[in-house]
């Protein structure tokens, strides 16, 4: 069984407050299973969208857990608003949070990268 979301949510943003770092929901979604978007700001002004992970990533062992892919890299605040607006357009209980962080190497679990550190 997988995390609810807001459970996710609230952990990801106290471990990043922990560390001095900022976060914020941007967007609430659906408390038990929303998908969760994750964009990172930069000092620099641009951003990074993480996004779940396909299904494909899951096998048998890791269904529970919750991975993330990079959907954009490092670029204009503006090309992630209109993703995220599209993909709120199919899906209008997705949450998105916002993290200013220069590193989220030990907070967010890629797919296929590295273990999830909530689990």
């Amino acid at each position: 069984m997988r995390l609810r979301s807001d459970i996710f949510v609230s952990a990801l943003t106290r471990r990043l407050f922990a560390r001095g770092d900022f976060a914020a929901v941007e967007r609430k979604g659906e408390e038990q299973a929303g998908a969760i978007f994750i964009r990172q700001r930069f000092r620099d002004g641009s951003e990074t969208l993480y996004a779940p992970a396909p299904q494909s990533f899951f096998d048998d062992e890791e269904s529970g857990t919750r991975l993330f892919e990079i959907r954009i890299n490092r670029k204009e605040a503006a090309e992630v608003r209109q993703t995220l607006d599209r993909e709120l357009k199919f899906d209008p209980d997705l949450w998105i949070i916002e993290l200013e962080t220069d590193d989220i190497a030990d907070i967010v679990p890629l797919a296929d990268q590295r273990p999830n550190p909530l689990d």
